[in-house]
């Protein structure tokens, strides 16, 4: 079968040419029509849209994207048109909980006593709060699909807004239904805080409305901001980059383990869908060099591994080399393999 994929998408080409499969891989901004017409399957990222004008006439009949998210993959045409797509969920949920560690304790060092509001609770909002929770903060849920099933210990972003001094964005990006994220964090909710003294957003760039956060950061209804993704990406409001305290290039789920995570995801997904044996899909990493870490607290131990200071300087003085920054990225490796010695 012959199979597109995102040349970024690591260990893939060579797991599917084991397989018997014809491989072309290019970047994801430049995967078109003429590329998949002929194509069985397509294995993408975010920078990849899944939509009519791409697929239209092609032989596609599986997509996987190596990402949580899907907001590139317009799901009623793919089901119009019978074409099966998979997304890694919680694939890099562990890279993007040490994103948000590091980012709060190159904040303040002393967590324990604040409020934290975390708004979406599935994989990687739930991995925040139970952090958080462990770490001494006082942790405050907000998932109204979830409440809407009947999960209890939920609280409404309003009362987000009220009490907390911590505010980060875990959500996925729904456009319509029942229950949209777009624009969550809108003029109303920057209108409604209280007490907001540091914003994060590692989901997607448009549950925050930019210009808003802006506006608020102008008018000093929320102290810091961190963002990880942005409206319009690549091309980013550099007034709001100045501005931002922490300010990444949509990497906050780039660690190596991550990465592995979503390759194996959609691989096993993929060979389910055609009927093939998966058993051969060995991936692995090796252990990262000097693993173990020495350090008087966990603060310290993280930062040591992990500090977005060098990203975010990096994004500042290059703002028009988002993309390079991105798919250049060298991926770190996640807390979780190192051994930390704790003194």
């Amino acid at each position: 079968m012959k199979i597109v994929i995102d040349e970024k998408i690591p260990y893939l080409k060579e797991t599917l040419e084991s397989f018997g499969h014809e491989v072309l891989a290019k970047p994801g901004v430049e995967i078109d029509c003429n590329d998949v017409v002929d194509a069985g399957a397509l294995f993408v990222r975010t920078r990849t849209k899944c939509n009519a004008q791409l697929l239209d006439g092609s032989s596609v009949r599986f997509i996987g994207t190596a990402t949580i998210g899907y907001d590139h993959i317009d799901t009623c045409y793919c089901r119009e048109k019978g074409i099966v797509w998979k997304n890694a969920a919680g694939c890099n949920a562990g890279a993007v909980l040490q994103y948000v560690q590091s980012v709060i304790y190159d904040w303040i060092p002393c967590v324990e006593g604040l409020s934290i509001g975390v708004v979406g609770v599935g994989e990687i909002g739930s991995r925040v709060a139970s952090w958080a929770a462990s770490s001494g903060m006082i942790v405050y849920r907000n998932d109204p699909p979830k409440e809407s099933k009947g999960v209890e210990g939920l609280v409404s972003l309003g009362e987000i807004a009220e009490k907390c001094d911590i505010i980060t964005f875990h959500t996925t990006l729904e456009r319509g239904g029942d229950f949209p994220s777009l624009h969550l964090a809108d003029n109303k909710f920057f209108d409604s805080l209280k007490k907001c003294r540091l914003l994060i957003n590692a989901s997607r760039g448009e549950v925050v409305d930019n210009m808003a956060l802006l506006d608020a950061l102008n008018t000093g209804k929320v102290g810091d901001v961190a963002l990880d993704v942005w409206e319009n990406e690549p091309y980013i409001n550099k007034e709001l980059l100045d501005k931002a305290l922490v300010a990444t290039p949509h990497i906050a789920g780039y660690s190596a383990e991550g990465k592995i995570n979503a390759t194996r995801i959609v691989l096993e997904t993929f060979l389910e869908f055609i009927g093939q044996e998966k058993g051969g899909v060995t991936l692995s990493l090796p252990a990262p060099d000097n693993n173990v870490v020495d350090a008087p607290t966990e603060r310290e131990a993280l930062l040591s591994i992990y500090s977005p200071k060098d990203d975010t300087m990096a994004l500042k003085h290059n703002p028009e080399d988002f993309e390079g920054l991105r798919n250049n990225y060298k991926l770190r490796r996640e807390p979780s393999s190192y051994k930390i010695v704790l003194k």
